[in-house]
């Protein structure tokens, strides 16, 4: 019986996280596109002549189906959902990047679709199964699996968050000697950025465009530079945006606070390198003493107690 269970729990994670990325890489990257709209466009540029419900059947399942049934569930929600919680979680999906282009509503209903979803295919496997479970134990592992489908998308959502600023983390020093680079050569910060947007493809250069546009749409550039330290939330990011910021108030050459910001960057990574080269074999005594340790105390004792059970087995 053990062994159903695992298979189940194995078979639930492969198929939500496959939902996930399946949901995720079928949205718009541009969070103000329409993609009916988009699709309408792409159909005119070919010349076919298609109604709208043969493009809107075009579209993926996702987003025909699956999208506008978390949005509707999500305003529904949301009428009893504290503002506090709508806040907290828009924050979160801020700092993450939002992957998967939906509100805070539309995100907490997933949380009861994924639980629903958990529970109901653990106890659909419970009734197909070939050995009939017991009801206390149906409806135990029911529940514990609900609560696990329930608290699986804020799972997600941190472990996104976290990958995201340790991608912008490592990028920063890269990112900051293009810029002192361009810069020195006579560029301008705004175009200096657009040549990092154009040199790489990762979460900074992302959040460098998205600041590119908005300063292009008329926001100040400091509170541009202000809104993408606090999507992000990555300490070494906002000192870089607050030193930007001051060397344009007071005058100072863009250049040189570039390049001393670089430097510290660089230093940061080597200290954290160092850091957690120094925690390395704390980490590793937890599989030792688990894994590795019991299995060398298996093969070096187990001669010597079969030694020891032949020769004295006589007296016991």
């Amino acid at each position: 019986m053990s062994i159903w269970i695992w298979v189940v729990l194995g078979a639930i994670v492969i198929i939500g996280a496959i939902t996930l990325v399946v949901v995720g890489s079928r949205l718009p990257e541009n969070e103000d596109e329409d993609p009916l709209a988009a699709r309408l466009a792409e159909f005119s540029q070919r010349g076919d002549v298609l109604s709208l419900e043969e493009i809107e059947l075009s579209q993926p399942f996702s987003e025909r189906v699956v999208l506008p049934f978390l949005r509707r569930f999500g305003e529904m929600s949301a009428r009893f959902t504290p503002q506090k919680v709508l806040e907290n979680t828009t924050r979160k999906l801020e700092l993450a990047g939002n992957p998967m282009r939906i509100d805070a509503a539309t995100f907490l209903s997933t949380r009861f679709v994924v639980a629903a979803f958990f529970g109901g295919f653990l106890f659909l496997i419970s009734i197909v199964s070939p050995n009939k479970w017991p009801l206390s134990r149906v409806l135990l592992a029911v529940a514990i699996f609900t609560v696990l489908g329930f608290f699986f998308p804020q799972l997600w959502l941190t472990s996104r968050i976290q990958s995201r600023q340790k991608d912008i983390r490592r990028a920063m020093p890269d990112a900051l000697d293009l810029l002192t680079i361009c810069v020195e050569a006579g560029l301008g910060f705004d175009a200096a950025m657009s040549k990092v947007v154009e040199k790489w493809e990762n979460e900074l250069s992302l959040a460098f465009a998205r600041t590119i546009r908005e300063v292009q749409l008329g926001k100040l550039r400091r509170e541009a530079m202000r809104d993408m330290a606090d999507r992000v939330g990555l300490p070494e990011l906002t000192s870089f945006v607050a030193a930007i910021i001051q060397s344009e108030q007071l005058g100072v050459s863009m250049a040189r606070v570039l390049r001393i910001q670089s430097e510290q960057m660089r230093m940061k990574r080597r200290q954290r390198a160092e850091e957690e080269a120094h925690q390395a074999p704390i980490k590793m005594l937890i599989p030792m003493g688990l894994l590795i340790f019991p299995s060398i105390l298996i093969i070096l004792l187990t001669p010597a107690l079969l030694k020891f059970v032949k020769a004295f087995g006589n007296l016991f």
